[in-house]
């Protein structure tokens, strides 16, 4: 019974948007089902004298993930791209292929953010320019975060159970695959397109061409703070942070310092220009907050049952991690199915087997690879895809809504990329 409110939680995540969308939108209303659904397991943790469970979840865990993510969200909110290029097949891939690499050092949030007002700006004359925003979700928001654990929160939580920084630098030729892929078919795509576009939106796009200028450039320092901080404050290369607890939190106090001085060093002018507010993090936080109280029980139970679950092939955990991530949120999917592979191979370090957090590389490739792509599938497989798709909308762009992003788009252009990625690489 105790894993029905983490159930309930996901279902609420994938359900009520389509549901009560208008409810489901004020952030209080979030909180209200994350503490309804979280507070009685909490207790029960508690009673049942698992507080190390709750311990974990919400300090070890959510604390540092908001932190992170709330880091990211906040210096590039800092950074605004003043600029209106030529909308050209070729100035369009430009700006997906930097956004795919920036995904990874930025997050795709902040990567998805910081871009997708450039690539309006840049496609605003054009008449057709959906396929544009599809792809953008689909690389930016999505498939670019693959090579830090900065890049995806997936990815960040297999980074906390022990996974080294640049280890995910192994996932470089599967990133470059699938990217390459995405920004090959977008390009046959746009081309297509732009053949067609009138001759009067043509001239007006060359007219209204700006230069790029960037605003707020402090900010990358402030993000290198970010990276740096993630990379190397970690018991992999400070081990007596194991000995001392407290200096546990040091890597996450250094990127509330780079948060708090990037309020500090940026002008309210620049936020404004870039639209920037705190509803999509504080949306982030009150959702992972129900999450991440909800998810304990269910750890516990997967790894205490994983030898009575046949999931052993590497195949098995990249599909089926990737199904429930593109239909729930990827996070809790990832760890979940860490938490499974944990169970099912503890002790195979000693039988010569190559492990990395305590899981065989491949399976940790497999739920890496398939919490971070299949994330594309859906609106609500990754939270930029939603905000990407509103920003869009505000400007205009009529975006296909649930179902039709799926059958047009992501079931006939990304999965079979995807399928191909593993018959490849897995």
């Amino acid at each position: 019974m105790e894993v029905v409110p983490f159930i309930l939680m996901l279902a609420a995540i994938a359900i009520l948007p389509m549901v009560v969308g208008e409810w489901w939108d004020k952030n209080k209303n979030k909180l209200i089902v994350s503490l309804v659904l979280g507070l009685p397991i909490a207790v029960f943790l508690l009673v049942s004298n698992q507080t190390e469970v709750l311990i974990h979840s919400v300090v070890f865990d959510y604390i540092p993930f908001i932190i992170l993510l709330g880091s990211l969200f906040v210096i590039t909110g800092g950074i605004f791209i003043d600029a209106d290029f030529e909308a050209t097949p070729l100035v369009n891939l430009s700006i997906l292929a930097v956004g795919g690499v920036l995904a990874s050092f930025m997050g795709t949030t902040g990567a998805a953010m910081l871009l997708i007002r450039l690539l309006l700006h840049t496609n605003k004359q054009r008449e057709r320019k959906t396929h544009t925003v599809l792809f953008f979700i689909a690389i930016v928001a999505n498939c670019g975060g693959l090579l830090t654990p900065l890049g995806d929160p997936p990815l960040f939580m297999m980074y906390l159970r022990g996974v080294d920084f640049f280890w995910f630098f192994n996932l470089f030729r599967p990133w470059i695959f699938v990217n390459g892929m995405l920004l090959i078919v977008y390009y046959l795509f746009d081309s297509y397109h732009w053949k067609r576009e009138t001759l009067e939106a043509r001239a007006k796009d060359i007219a209204r061409q700006k230069p790029l200028v960037i605003h707020g450039k402090l900010n990358f320092v402030w993000l290198l703070v970010v990276i740096l901080s993630v990379a190397f404050v970690n018991p992999n290369v400070f081990p007596i942070m194991n000995e001392i607890p407290v200096l546990t939190f040091l890597r996450d106090m250094f990127c509330l310092l780079a948060a708090i001085l990037s309020l500090k060093t940026t002008s309210r002018k620049v936020r404004e220009e870039n639209n920037f507010n705190w509803s999509p993090i504080v949306e982030v936080a009150f959702l992972f907050l129900g999450i991440f109280l909800t998810m304990g029980p269910v750890i516990e139970l997967l790894q205490s049952n994983a030898d009575k679950i046949n999931m052993s092939s590497p195949h098995t955990f990249y599909y089926i991690t990737g199904a429930l991530s593109s239909v729930l949120d990827n996070t809790p999917t990832a760890v979940t199915f860490y938490s499974l592979a944990k169970g099912m191979f503890a002790g195979n370090a000693a039988a010569g087997m190559e492990m990395v957090a305590g899981i065989p590389f491949l399976v940790m490739e497999a739920i890496c690879l398939g919490a971070v792509f299949f994330g594309s599938i859906t609106y609500i497989g990754n939270g930029p895809n939603f905000m990407v798709k509103a920003i869009a909308e505000q400007n205009g762009i009529k975006m296909p809504q649930f179902f039709q992003y799926m059958i047009k788009f992501s079931l006939i252009i990304i999965l079979p990329i995807l399928i191909l990625a593993q018959i490849l690489f897995i």
